[in-house]
């Protein structure tokens, strides 16, 4: 159930014309999304879900769901239990982020652009027409068809391609390589359970150490490196999720950081924006 679902005053109906923009999403992609957004001025606000599992908590705006509020790089977004409260953090000059569904944030705020950033490689809830202007982040939908524009997400030449016809890429299955690590980089839940986080993001780990438990399940570190990012304690995960990621590179600044894909996705979508005005 919504957190804010008896909590739409009416008489707000109509009057947030400071609101022009909807992001689905509030992960670490979709974060940077946003973080461009907002340098460019432009007043939006993110919906998510009651409660998110970020992995990369510390750079995704999702986080203020669970925390009340959180920065990421300056930025600081608020959640927002009920829609009267969005137009006061937009005056503090913050990020909103509300936990409601599409349908219903759509009919109340009546954007003019709605971005699902959520890369779920379908759609939930996202449909061509419900805005002047939609826009999909990643495989699964449609250009022309599901939404107005879908942006490539896939690492490579085209990241950050704009497609007005078609698909992006398929999704591989198989993360980026760094320092020649690819699945490995990646922590999964080896059970389904409750996460007990021996270690948090930031942290630098030798090969073999426990990073987490999930029940008596240990989760270890792969190689030498960093812990980028790892799912908040003491939150039921089910076996096979992704639950963190370790960086081989073991640059700590990078873990607190939007990465160099969010950032490239995110100007893929500002452009589309500007070009819609």
């Amino acid at each position: 159930m919504s957190k804010i679902k008896d909590n739409k005053p009416i008489s707000y109906q109509g009057v947030f014309k400071s609101i022009s923009v909807i992001i689905k999403g509030g992960g670490d992609v979709a974060s940077g999304v946003a973080y461009n957004l907002y340098k460019a001025k432009i007043k939006f606000l993110i919906l998510e879900i009651d409660n998110p599992l970020s992995v990369r908590r510390k750079v995704s705006f999702a986080q203020a769901v669970i925390d009340g509020k959180t920065t990421v790089e300056g930025v600081t977004a608020v959640f927002a239990d009920n829609y009267e409260k969005v137009e006061r953090i937009l005056s503090d000059n913050n990020i909103p982020v509300i936990a409601d569904t599409l349908s219903d944030a759509v009919n109340f705020f009546k954007p003019d652009i709605v971005i699902d950033a959520t890369i779920a490689k379908k759609s939930l809830g996202l449909k061509k027409n419900i805005a002047p202007l939609t826009i999909a982040l990643g495989p699964g939908l449609e250009a022309g068809k599901d939404a107005d524009v879908v942006i490539e997400t896939n690492r490579g030449k085209n990241l950050g391609k704009i497609i007005r016809k078609g698909f992006a890429s398929a999704n591989t299955g198989i993360p980026a390589s760094v320092m020649g690590y690819t699945k490995e980089r990646v922590l999964r839940a080896p059970k389904s359970g409750v996460i007990k986080n021996v270690l948090d993001i930031g942290d630098y780990v030798k090969k073999g150490d426990i990073i987490c438990y999930v029940n008596d399940a240990k989760v270890k570190s792969p190689f030498n490196g960093t812990v980028r990012g790892l799912i908040m304690n003491n939150r039921a995960v089910s076996a096979g999720l992704k639950i963190g990621d370790v960086d081989p590179r073991a640059d700590r600044q990078a873990c607190y950081t939007i990465s160099d894909k969010a950032h490239i996705i995110g100007k893929a979508v500002l452009k589309v924006v500007f070009d819609s005005i």
